[in-house]
């Protein structure tokens, strides 16, 4: 699913819009042209703005070769502002690349991959494009880096090997994170089963242990919360720091993450003693380390605590005490955090003010957590749903920021 921010209406004429969309589809004018049954001429000025689209039979011919709807083609159902176009070429694209997983990379004799330390540098990009919400970037880029780093998994043995598997396993996790994101949870609770098959593989019990926070974030998101609470507890209980190893921050890391999910998947249980357990102890691991940090891509830390306090508070239907977590963040701190960890508490505190009932700071939340990371907002379904919730209980006519956001978003009461 790829999100693209379009101008639209009069902005983008429709000979444009041909020409964006063939281009996304990689296909020259020629090959358009020979689809369609007609001359390279004939599409050069359609895409120029010389020849009029007057016929829907030609439109739903042209929009049918470019896989989308003709109300995209033409902006029917947009207005003159900027939207938000859904494009599930490009994650259709990175399930076909997940179902080739053993046949193409592991049978036969593989060709030399790409150095290791090349794909090093990609998967770091891979993990900082998700840390920043960029999803359409990684959708489009994962089936790629995937064959990539598979190959080099079944090229490497011994301790490039190990490497080798490491980043494998790495763009597992990036990719179960983004199609949980975009709603593909079955998916998503496969592809990070497949990460922490790797991780025990290698003897990687720390990157077995994020992985376990990824399938367990798939089954919460699929409803599954008693499955997701038990897979973090375990994990926590394997992973938990004992006397040298309390000085190892990527372990602590690592055991905090997996107490700040097991507490989620609790709040999500209406199970408030162990929410309060866990997140006493998830505080004794982030007071340990101190500070704010990413160590393996956990984003764990004393700021990160708070905000899944603050989550849990809202799962638990307490929105008041959400909103006063918020207002007692140390602002330097959390403008530190990445985007997506940032826009997501957002979403989190749009949510408890509409507890409270409160839809004007619910929809200036909301906005804020678009000017951050907006495909953070944009492809959630409970963004969605928090939208609806305001505009269908806003008096009279919401802000126009919000009035435009909410049309950004698709949202309808």
């Amino acid at each position: 699913m790829t999100l693209r921010a379009e101008p639209v209406g009069e902005e983008l004429p429709i000979g444009r819009r041909v020409a964006y969309w063939r281009g996304r589809r990689k296909l020259s004018q020629q090959v358009f042209a020979d689809r369609l049954g007609k001359s390279k001429s004939w599409v050069d000025k359609v895409e120029r703005g010389e020849r009029r689209l007057d016929k829907f039979s030609v439109l739903l011919d042209m929009a049918g070769v470019l896989q989308i709807s003709v109300d995209t083609l033409i902006g029917q159902a947009e207005n003159t502002q900027t939207v938000v176009t859904t494009d599930h070429v490009d994650l259709d694209r990175l399930r076909l690349a997940l179902t080739r997983f053993a046949p193409a990379a592991y049978l036969g004799n593989p060709a030399p991959p790409l150095p290791l330390t090349d794909l090093n540098k990609a998967v770091t990009h891979a993990w900082l494009t998700l840390q920043h919400a960029r999803y359409d970037t990684l959708v489009r880029d994962l089936p790629g880096l995937l064959g990539q780093v598979q190959a080099a998994d079944a090229y490497h043995s011994g301790s490039n090997g190990d490497r080798a598997a490491s980043l494998l396993g790495q763009v597992y996790q990036v990719t179960s994170c983004v199609l949980r994101k975009l709603g593909a949870y079955d998916l998503a609770r496969l592809t990070a089963e497949r990460a922490i098959s790797i991780a025990v593989r290698t003897g990687d019990a720390l990157r077995a242990g994020t992985g376990t926070t990824r399938f367990a974030n798939a089954l919460l998101a699929a409803g599954h919360a008693r499955q997701a609470f038990e897979a973090n507890i375990v994990t926590a209980h394997r992973l938990a720091p004992d006397g040298a190893t309390w000085a190892d921050p990527d372990r602590v890391s690592v055991y905090g993450s997996l107490l700040l999910q097991a507490a989620m998947a609790a709040a999500h249980l209406g199970d408030h003693a162990s929410v309060r357990e866990l997140l006493r102890e998830a505080k004794v691991a982030a007071d340990s380390i101190g500070k704010d940090d990413n160590h393996l891509r956990t984003s764990f830390g004393p700021t990160n605590l708070q905000l899944h306090v603050a989550a849990a508070a809202v799962e638990l239907g307490d929105g008041g005490r959400a909103v006063a977590i918020h207002h007692g963040l140390n602002q330097r701190r959390f403008d530190a955090l990445m985007p997506e960890r940032r826009a997501q508490h957002l979403l989190d505190i749009a949510r408890s003010h509409v507890i409270e009932g409160d839809m004007r700071r619910a929809g200036e939340c909301l906005v804020e957590a678009d000017q951050i990371a907006p495909a953070e907002i944009r492809t959630r379904p409970i963004a969605s749903d928090v939208m609806a919730e305001i505009l269908r209980r806003t008096p009279g006519t919401p802000p126009a920021l919000v009035t435009d956001l909410a049309d950004r978003m698709g949202a309808r009461v």
